[in-house]
């Protein structure tokens, strides 16, 4: 082999190296297009999340342009989020996982209703759950997950008079997944799907009776404003999550990936700590108590929960909304119930029969 042969090999692995890291540096210098949650939901879109984004290229140190909006601002509605991520109309959603369950009921088995009633337990069922969860979701929907957290504890808002679980019996309550429908009809009312922001006029006007959240979104929505009677007895957790195009996970490489990941994982925590602590001021505020500090204040009633109101929707998990989950999810595939039984279920102490 000749010198000058030698240099001409040489050279041209050395273009063939460049050209590779511009198609890398272009592919991440591409707008990265964001579809985040509500806008009504303040704390998480004002504090948390828009923040995040904004800050994310500096953070992570990519190359990234973010462009960022709430799905509403763009006329998204939450059940087609996954639908539209895997057909790459966005590169990075906020989902409602109970949402996306309509599109696979095996997306349910994080946070189904009753299973998991305070933000302890719900971490340990869904950090059992994500490796599955996120193999599913590649596998079917061409995504990753990025984050996995809830909004807080789903309670009642109601403009009707309830003092206890018996009161929702004959009742038009919102709900948003379908073992959360379970519990409430388990408990003799009528549940009725409504989008987050037609809560409102819905409570105003009578179409709804009642209609379950978290206490801070509620607050953050002004349903106290068309809501008398407050129920903070958790439904479920409401989990979330923020999955990327698996294409556009590609692309930013092995590197790029543990930047993101790094990144992510911090918001993640964020999200935890305010389901974790903004819920009870929430609660204070939306009931008039001295101790409201960071919400707006209302003057709702507060309906003292009860052992025995716990220990009903639990029952009702077991008898309920667990094998109603588990005989539909088995029909799309066999194995979900095995699945669940290893991870979520052991967590809580709850199997599948």
């Amino acid at each position: 082999m000749t010198s000058r042969t030698m240099t001409i090999r040489l050279g041209a692995g050395a273009v063939a190296a460049v050209l590779v890291a511009g198609l890398a540096s272009a592919a991440l210098a591409a707008e990265l297009r964001v579809a985040g949650n509500f806008s009504g939901n303040k704390k998480h879109v004002d504090g948390v999340e828009r923040p995040f984004f904004d800050g994310l290229a500096k953070e992570t140190g990519l190359d990234l342009k973010v462009n960022y909006n709430p799905m509403d601002m763009l006329g998204i509605k939450a059940p087609d989020a996954l639908r539209l991520l895997k057909a790459g109309a966005f590169d990075v959603m906020s989902v409602q996982t109970g949402m996306a369950s309509r599109d696979d009921p095996f997306f349910e088995g994080l946070d189904i209703a009753g299973v998991a009633p305070d933000m302890k337990s719900l971490r340990k069922v869904v950090d059992a759950y994500r490796d599955e969860f996120d193999q599913r979701l590649q596998k079917k929907f061409n995504a990753k997950v990025l984050t996995l957290w809830p909004f807080g504890p789903q309670v009642l808002y109601c403009n009707a008079s309830v003092k206890s679980l018996d009161d929702l019996k004959g009742k038009k309550v919102r709900t948003f997944t379908a073992s959360m429908a379970q519990v409430v009809e388990s408990l003799g009312g009528t549940s009725i799907t409504l989008q987050f922001p037609e809560v409102y006029p819905s409570l105003q006007k009578g179409v709804a009776d009642c209609a379950v959240t978290a206490p801070t979104a509620g607050n953050s929505a002004n349903w106290p404003e068309v809501s008398a009677n407050l129920l903070p007895l958790a439904l479920s957790g409401s989990v979330q999550g923020h999955f990327m195009n698996l294409d556009t996970w590609k692309k930013l490489g092995p590197d790029g990936q543990k930047k993101m990941m790094a990144a992510f994982k911090r918001m993640e925590d964020d999200m935890w700590g305010l389901a974790s602590t903004v819920n009870d001021d929430a609660v204070a505020c939306n009931t008039g108590a001295a101790s409201c500090k960071e919400h707006a204040k209302f003057s709702m009633k507060l309906v003292e929960t009860s052992p025995a109101m716990l220990a009903r929707v639990k029952e009702t998990a077991i008898n309920v909304t667990v094998p109603q989950w588990a005989a539909l999810c088995n029909k799309v595939d066999p194995n979900c119930s095995a699945v669940w039984n290893k991870t979520a279920g052991a967590a809580v102490g709850i199997q599948v029969k």
